[in-house]
């Protein structure tokens, strides 16, 4: 038995085909898959009786379990899922005023091993299939806590998304087409910590989602100490990449910047960053660090993060001090996967046949 959300819709209308059904009842499949986020091949009330049953046979519906719904005081909600081999990944729900952002997983754990961040620690234990990264989405939309509203997509949650390349691809392909999710790719950012020969692959994937760099560091000696992958792709590989990325008019690349005390805060951190990033189309975002059990980095002074902030802005660069929600839940950026630690071998749910 498979997942049919692993299924691209060229793909499905295949399967539909070789059971001897007309290619269109997977455009019928899809509809009630993603605009209707039905639970049930038996509500598929469009698709003939004898038909549904032989789909309940041979496929399955949703790839992961809602195990916990955590409420932060702030009102951000952070979903933790299993999956059908007994794993557990974290999505963030944030509510803003008419902007409700979801933070999605693209892996369980994360080889990147950036010492500012818990997943790290986790390490990398499997990459999402696209069923799995897009039902966080389907899921989450029924929530009674989200209530089905969902406006913007971002895949800064735990894993590399383009470590995981394909299935990221195929996901977002299901999440933009017409007949899937029906997100506008301007509502999607997708986050990288530089991977150079997949970022310059996605710039020719004609998807046109927002890009976001994991920058957090203007040398190459401090990035390779917080960010491990810069040793293989240093920083002027890297903004080479970023200059060469094909960016839509009015487009530019987000940078985000977690500012950690005494380690990337002072003022020459942020003259360097201005110097680094001229010619480049490039706004900042600057994430004062959330800190999380077992690790020894603390948050900078406001005094240090305001006066970081200045700097920017007296040299023309847009820069957004981000305010990190969902603390108090492990919630925050940099946070998750501190729930997924707590994984027993005994406790995992049996793969079904």
């Amino acid at each position: 038995m498979q997942y049919i959300k692993n299924l691209k819709l060229e793909d499905l209308e295949q399967e539909i085909q070789q059971l001897g059904e007309p290619a269109f009842r997977a455009r019928q499949i899809y509809k009630w898959l993603y605009q209707k986020n039905t639970t049930n091949f038996s509500d598929m009330t469009d698709i003939p009786g004898k038909f549904r049953v032989t789909l309940e046979k041979l496929f399955r519906v949703d790839t992961l379990d809602v195990t916990k719904e955590l409420k932060s005081r702030d009102g951000s909600v952070k979903f933790l899922f299993g999956t059908h081999d007994g794993y557990v990944i974290e999505s963030v729900w944030i509510p803003d005023d008419t902007r409700y952002t979801l933070c999605v997983s693209s892996q369980v754990g994360c080889a990147m091993g950036c010492a500012f961040c818990a997943t790290g620690k986790m390490g990398l234990k499997r990459n999402l299939q696209p069923g799995e990264i897009v039902d966080q989405i389907c899921l989450a939309k029924r929530s009674k806590l989200v209530k089905n509203r969902i406006t913007n997509l971002v895949f800064m949650g735990m894993g590399e998304p383009l470590a995981n390349y394909e299935n990221i691809v195929a996901a977002m392909r299901i999440i933009t087409e017409n007949l899937g999710l029906q997100f506008s790719p301007r509502r999607i950012t997708l986050s990288t910590a530089g991977l150079v020969p997949q970022l310059r692959k996605l710039g020719h994937e004609g998807l046109r989602v927002n890009l976001a760099i994991s920058l957090n560091a203007t040398t190459d000696e401090t990035r390779s100490f917080l960010m491990p992958v810069n040793r293989k792709y240093p920083l002027k590989e890297l903004l080479k990449a970023c200059r060469e990325f094909p960016l839509p008019r009015r487009k530019r690349i987000t940078f985000e910047y977690i500012l950690i005390d005494g380690i990337n805060d002072s003022p020459d951190d942020a003259k360097n960053l201005v110097e680094i990033l001229k010619g480049q189309r490039a706004k900042v975002n600057l994430i004062p660090f959330n800190p999380h059990p077992g690790t020894e980095f603390r948050r900078p002074s406001e005094k240090n993060i305001l006066r970081f902030q200045e700097i920017l802005f007296e040299n023309h660069l847009t820069a957004i001090i981000r305010e990190s929600r969902g603390e108090d839940v492990g919630a925050a950026c940099g946070q998750l996967g501190s729930s997924c630690f707590a994984q027993k071998e005994d406790k995992r749910i049996s793969v079904a046949n």
